[in-house]
Formats: C-alpha cells, sequence, structure tokens
C-alpha cells in the first residue's frame, strides 16, 4: 500500500495541460520570442556552456548584475525557477504548522493558497474590494490580528490585473512587522516597484520573474530581492546547484540587453489600452483597469463565450465560479493580428453570429 503525505490528495493541482491553438492568450505570456540581437548573444553564450560543470560561476554572475542594478550587494540576491518556485519557498520557510499565518489577498494568484497548504500554514485571505482594489488598512489589520509570519501582495495583482500604488505598498510595509513578500512579477509593465523600499524596511522582500516582460517562461528563471538574513535563511531551502547552467547563461544575457525589450513592453501596454476600449464598447462587458500585459473582464456569458473561442481555437484563462471572479475572463496581449482576431470572435459572440 502506497503511504503518501498525510493530505497530498486534497492538495488541488495547478492544470498546466495545453492544445494546439491557433491563437494562444490564456498565460500572460509574451507572444514574441527574443529580439534578433538579443538571441544572437545568446546562442553565442550558449556555445560556449560546459555541460560537464555544476552552475557556479553562471549563477554569481547573474546574482551580482541584478545586485548591481539595484545597488544591492550579491548577498541580497537569490535567484530561483521562476518566482513561482521563490515564493513557495517563501511560504515554506515561514510556514511549517497550523500556527504559522500567511496573509494574502484574494482573488490573486491562485497558488498562494496551495503554496500555504503544502507548508502546512493556514493561508488567511483578504477579499479585494468590488473594483479589486486592495483596502490597505484592512490588509494591515488582518496581518496584524492573526499574527502573521508572512504577509503577501502581488503587484500589480494577477489575475485582476490591478495596481496597488507605492503608497499603500509603503504603508503595509510601515504598519506590520513580519515578513512581507511584495509579488512584481508584472512590474515592467507598471513602473511602481517597491525595490526602493528595500534599505528602509528590513522584513520587505521582492520577488520578480524572466517569464513576462523579458518572454523567458519557458527557462524558468525568477530572483528574490531581501536583507542579506533573510537570503540566507531562505537559501537553505533550496538544494545545492538548483538552477541550470543554460537558464543562468540566457537569463544573463537577456538582464544585459533588457533595454532591447522597452519597446516591447511599451507596444505590449499599447495593446492592452487599444483592446480594453474596444472590449468596453461591447454590449454587456465589464472591463477592468489593468497595469499588465492582460486584461480582466467580466461577461454573463462567459462560459459559453469560451466554449465559443475554444472551438475556433482561441486560448484565453476563463475562471469559471472562482470565489470573486465569477463570469471573468483573463485575455493576454497577443501580437496586433492576433488580438484583432480574437477580438472580432468575441464581437461575432456578442452579436450572435459565432
Amino acid at each position: 500500500m502506497m503511504k503518501y503525505r498525510k493530505g497530498l490528495a486534497d492538495r488541488p493541482a495547478y492544470d498546466v495541460t495545453e492544445r494546439p491553438w491557433k491563437i494562444k492568450v490564456n498565460a500572460n505570456e509574451c507572444n514574441m520570442n527574443l529580439p534578433p540581437l538579443v538571441e544572437e548573444r545568446v546562442m553565442g553564450r550558449l556555445s560556449r556552456v560546459a555541460f560537464n560543470r555544476y552552475p557556479n560561476e553562471e549563477y554569481d554572475a547573474l546574482a551580482e548584475q541584478i545586485a548591481r542594478n539595484f545597488s544591492l550587494g550579491k548577498e541580497n540576491v537569490l535567484l530561483g525557477s521562476g518566482s513561482s518556485e521563490i515564493i513557495e519557498k517563501l511560504f515554506y520557510c515561514f510556514g511549517g504548522s497550523k500556527d504559522s499565518k500567511i496573509v494574502y489577498p484574494r482573488p490573486s494568484f491562485s497558488m498562494y493558497g496551495i503554496y500555504a497548504s503544502a507548508a502546512e500554514a493556514e493561508g488567511v485571505p483578504v477579499d479585494l474590494e468590488d473594483d479589486y482594489t486592495l483596502d490597505a488598512e484592512l490588509f494591515v489589520k488582518t496581518v496584524r490580528e492573526s499574527k502573521a509570519n508572512l504577509a503577501v501582495i502581488c503587484n500589480p495583482n494577477n489575475p485582476t490585473g490591478t495596481g496597488i500604488p507605492r503608497q499603500a505598498v509603503e504603508y503595509i510595509a510601515e504598519n506590520i512587522d513580519c515578513a512581507f513578500l511584495v509579488d512584481e512579477a508584472y512590474i515592467e509593465f507598471y513602473g511602481q516597484s517597491a525595490a526602493g523600499l528595500l534599505k528602509k524596511y528590513p522584513h520587505l522582500i521582492i520577488a520578480r520573474t524572466f517569464s513576462k516582460a523579458y518572454a523567458l517562461a519557458s527557462c524558468r528563471v525568477g530572483y528574490m530581492l531581501a536583507g542579506e538574513g533573510i537570503v540566507s535563511m531562505v537559501g537553505r531551502a533550496y538544494m545545492p546547484y538548483h538552477m541550470n547552467v543554460l537558464s543562468l547563461a540566457t537569463a544573463d544575457i537577456v538582464y544585459q540587453m533588457r533595454h532591447e525589450y522597452i519597446p516591447r513592453i511599451q507596444m505590449m501596454v499599447a495593446e492592452r489600452k487599444r483592446m480594453a476600449e474596444k472590449l468596453k464598447k461591447l454590449d454587456g462587458f465589464t472591463v477592468y483597469p489593468s497595469e499588465t500585459n492582460f486584461l480582466l473582464v467580466k461577461y454573463a456569458r462567459a462560459k459559453e463565450l469560451n466554449e465559443s473561442l475554444v472551438r475556433q481555437g482561441i486560448g484565453i484563462r476563463s475562471f469559471g465560479d472562482a470565489p470573486g471572479l465569477e463570469n471573468c475572463l483573463r485575455i493576454s496581449m497577443g501580437l496586433r493580428e492576433e488580438n484583432d482576431i480574437w477580438l472580432n470572435a468575441i464581437r461575432m459572440f456578442t452579436e450572435g453570429r459565432d
């Protein structure tokens, strides 16, 4: 008889099953591969990889480069397989028992609750307002009353797209004393980072990823910025050589050449604004403000609309009856021509011509 860990069978799985979509705008990815100059540099770098060696130098090179950009030391940077792994390790490090409380907004990144369960901690969600804004005072109150070990916000928030003003982030940092993680997976589209507050608030932690703005979802690279003590402790939760050389070398080149991505980021933001205005003109659609590379919309017939798009080979994210996201759809920004196609498909459905 297989004796699995208690509670494992009750843990929900994150569905990553895909199909051969004609248009794929369901995962907040960048629908463009590497910029040509970046690709050329990456291919040249990978041709010189020592496949027989463990990834020591590559890890240090990327960590040092990131640290310099934020005027920090290498001891303030921890790398991981995407920001998701970093968040999972933080939950593990600050969890450990049902007495360990981890506070986060709802709706937000769906893995927060799963990571809390995996860390054997108690997840304490704080419901967002009806317009998906965060009540910073309520959040602080919940953190204090629950005597939380860790507080987490996603800024801008996924899947709502909502940005949390830097003043609100600092208000939270100033009024709680537990570890405070700001998940900045989409910050390149927003610009209001909390990284400048790190030296002022030693309990503050920033998590970022290369998967979104920098189009490296396949490589699984993210990083954490925090005080030396936090980095040292969280680093103990990782196995030796947990990052591979191919991903590290690629991310190092991409970070060196991140200016090459500015036009792309600007284009995705422009497309988001363009598509938001067009969706607002469709009968029955509520389009929520977004500071990311995606839009969240509400539509009474969201389920049927999603089924129609699936039949046409268009993949978007439907949330079904998820708490706080009933009848909501999330649409990532693709190329301009892709966006025009899915918009036309949605328009045809609303007009009864699908």
